[in-house]
Formats: structure tokens, sequence, C-alpha cells
């Protein structure tokens, strides 16, 4: 196959669609916030995206059909905003293959009419969260304002180490082609997969595109994670955790 390969699945009218990415990272919390989405709206899926920068494996489904890893876009209708949602399992391996994939993701955006975008991830904190923050990073200054309103917080100098991966992306090459870039972080401990941080970001989400969402299925997940945390808490006297491996990818 070639490096990246595109399948067409549908192209439905969009109404100045918002991207919204997902992938994996810290905490599961994009790829939480964006699967539930899909599970909430019902997104038709649009686009898949095959690339050898992913790892060379299939996913199998409960019928033994094995099916090649990808990325995928869904199509979201909102009461507030049309979204175009990016998700999938897996990251490119390279550093060439992140800006060479999220150019992909960027062009394909575009082609829906997408000139906005919302990078979901979660930030480490090393140690557990009692109180979800999201912070912010923005391709543009005249951003910062509007998410303030909705709760987001701008700190100097965090997430440390920066933004890399397809988030990061998004804002760097999406704000060199003209799109109005965010990245929204939720806090997270970095240990375990959190429902409660992808619940903050889509809280925020929420708020800056008026829209609403139910949230029983995470809520459902976070009380699974209530017995891995007690264990977490008798550990919390361990040792502490580098800061060289706090450093945010989303």
């Amino acid at each position: 196959m070639d490096d990246i390969e595109i399948d067409e699945v549908a192209t439905p009218e969009l109404d100045d669609p918002v991207l919204i990415e997902g992938l994996p990272g810290v905490g599961h919390v994009g790829k939480l916030a964006a699967e539930h989405l899909l599970e909430e709206f019902d997104g038709e899926l649009v686009r898949r995206v095959y690339t050898t920068e992913f790892p060379p494996q299939v996913s199998v489904d409960g019928d033994g059909v094995a099916s090649l890893t990808c990325a995928e876009f869904h199509a979201v209708e909102t009461d507030g905003a049309d979204l175009l949602v990016l998700t999938g399992d897996h990251q490119a391996g390279s550093n060439e293959g992140h800006y060479t994939l999220t150019t992909t993701f960027l062009d394909i955006a575009e082609e829906f009419g997408a000139d906005r975008a919302y990078a979901l991830g979660g930030v480490p904190t090393g140690e557990l969260v009692e109180e979800y923050t999201v912070l912010g990073a923005v391709s543009d200054g005249d951003l910062v304002d509007g998410l303030k309103d909705a709760g987001v917080e701008f700190r100097p100098d965090e997430p440390a180490g920066g933004i890399v991966g397809v988030s990061g992306l998004v804002l760097g090459l999406g704000g060199r082609r003209g799109v109005d870039a965010a990245c929204l972080m939720g806090e997270t401990s970095g240990y375990l997969v959190d429902p409660k941080s992808a619940r903050a970001v889509l809280e925020v989400l929420e708020a800056v595109l008026d829209f609403e969402v139910d949230y029983e299925s995470l809520e459902d997940r976070a009380e699974e994670m209530e017995e891995v945390v007690g264990k977490i808490r008798e550990m919390q006297d361990g040792p502490a955790v580098p800061d060289d491996d706090l450093r945010y990818i989303g």
C-alpha cells in the first residue's frame, strides 16, 4: 500500500463544521471524549485514513473479522454545531509521520469546510486529581478570552515540554494555514485511563460550541476506575514520577 491511503466512505453536507481531534494520549482523555461524542450523537463514518506509520496490526471484531488499523473521521450533528470528529487507536511512529499525517487530517477537514479545530487530550500531574482543571493552548491569542470564559486555564510554561503529536501539530500546522485551533487538556494523573478528565474537557467543549451531551456512560466508566484509583492512593507515598516522564503527548 501507499504511505497514506484514504477511503472516502461518505460526503455529507455539513454546516461550518468544527474539527474535533481525539487520538490516544495521556490518560486516553482525548480519545475517550471523542468516542463519547460518537456514541451519544450517532456519528456517520465519512473517511478512513490508513498509513504505514501505524503499527503493523489489525483489529479483530467479535465475529473474528480483522480490519487494518486506521484513523477515522465521523460527521456529527449537534444542536449547536456540526462536528467532524477524528479518532483512532494509534498515532504516527515517527516525527516525519506526525507531520505528514496531520497535514492529511487538516486537508480532509478543509475538504469539509472546517476552519476551526479543537484538539482534545490530557496533561499529566503525576498525582491523583480531585478537581479537574482544563488547560488550554491556542494557535492565535484572540482565542484565549473565549476559552477563559468557558473555564479554561492558561498557565505560563504549561504543559511542561510543550504539546507533541497530532494535538500539537493541529495548532502549529493548522495555525499556519489559517485554522483557528485550540488544544483542551484535562488534568489527569497520567497513571490510568481517566473518564472524569474526559468529561471535564467535554464540558468545556459544550460551553464553547453550545451543545449538550449526556454523561451517563462516562460516569459508569469512572465508577469502574474507582477500585484502581484506590490502589493508586495506597502507592502515593512511593517514588515520585520523574519530570521527564510527564511531558504531554496527545
